[in-house]
Parts: C-alpha cells; structure tokens; sequence
C-alpha cells in the first residue's frame, strides 16, 4: 500500500511538473475582460459536466460576462418576480457570423438550458427588457480566466507548449500573442476599440 501511495505521488509531482501557469494585464480597456488558450492543433477536451449559471435578476444578467469552455451547458435561470427572455442574435466566431438562438420567455423560478458546442462569442439580451445585456465567451480549451476589474489574469495548469493568447473585452478588438509555456509565463496584451 504504501508503494502504490508513493506512485502516485511521483505520477502527480510529474504531471504538475509539466504544467505552468500564464499571468499578465490586460490594458488599454476598462473593467473584466477575457483570457485564453485558443485553439491547440490535433487536441480536443472533454466536455464540463458542471452547468454554470447565467441568471437574470434585477433586470440585469448575472453575471454580466461569463467565460465557459466548449461544450459548456449553461443554464439560464430568471430570479426576478417579472418574465425574461434570453437570447442571442448571431454568434461571433473570429470574423464569422452565424445565426443566433432565441431560449423564448419564462416565468419566475424557471430555467431554460444550453449548451454552447463551439467556441465564440453570444451577445445575450432579452426582448421583454431591452436595457438588459451580457456576454458568453465560450473558450476552445479549458485554460481561461476572466480578469479582474485592474486587468489581472492567471490562468493556472497549462500543459508546457506552444500556444496564443487571445484577449478579448466588449466592444473592443481582441488580440492573440504566441506564449511559450516551459513552466510559468507572462503576457501582457493591450486592446483596443
């Protein structure tokens, strides 16, 4: 027992070995923005079996910017005591658009799903209360952060490799820089509009 314990030890020490961290600043814009992997050649990931939660509450989307991975399910929860509706009128992929998705209007206390199978952008409004906005970000990897309101990101567990970051913030232009991750790494990426 006590050497099967030690393997495994040596097999997560090694694991985690390989595997760095990517911090920086976004700048150049204001409030959370964006972080990740994009894309990596011939590698594909798992779904998430978790469904994070975008609610609508205080006539607002809760949260306003939400970052998932591909093949996230996102459940879309209404908290408030009047009907929402969620929608999205086209997904932005890169400089492709494709034709958005419309959940309908519900009730106080229901909840209708999706689930978000390529990566992109879905700009979310509701047609019952259109001062309402929000953002899905679905990322093509698992290696994402949402900074915080300074622009800090970290974005921990990435395998060592090649790789782009890409940034990206409502209403303005993202950015990708090429990182090389050999245990930790920084970059910084300024946008704007």
């Amino acid at each position: 027992m006590k050497a099967v314990v030690t393997i495994i030890a040596i097999v997560a020490f090694s694991a985690s070995a390989f595997a760095g961290t990517i911090s920086g600043k976004v700048s150049g814009v204001n409030g959370e923005s964006v972080v990740y992997v994009d894309a990596i050649a011939g590698k594909t990931f798992p779904a998430p079996s978790a469904h994070p939660v975008m609610d609508q509450k205080g006539l607002l989307f809760q949260p306003h910017l939400l970052v998932v991975q591909a093949g996230t399910t996102v459940d879309f929860v209404n908290s408030d005591k009047v009907a929402h509706n969620a929608f999205w009128p086209m997904f932005q992929q890169g400089a492709k658009k494709s034709p958005g998705k419309n959940l309908g209007t519900w009730p106080t206390g229901e909840k209708r799903s999706f689930k978000f199978d390529q990566p992109g952008v879905a700009p979310m409004l509701c047609n019952v209360h259109p001062e309402m906005s929000g953002y899905i970000v679905v990322a093509p990897t698992p290696y994402f952060a949402l900074t915080d309101k300074s622009g800090n990101y970290k974005i921990d567990n990435v395998p060592d490799g090649q790789y782009n970051v890409v940034g990206w913030h409502e209403g303005a232009k993202t950015q990708s820089k090429p990182v090389a991750v050999p245990g930790d790494a920084k970059v910084d990426l300024t946008l704007s509009k």
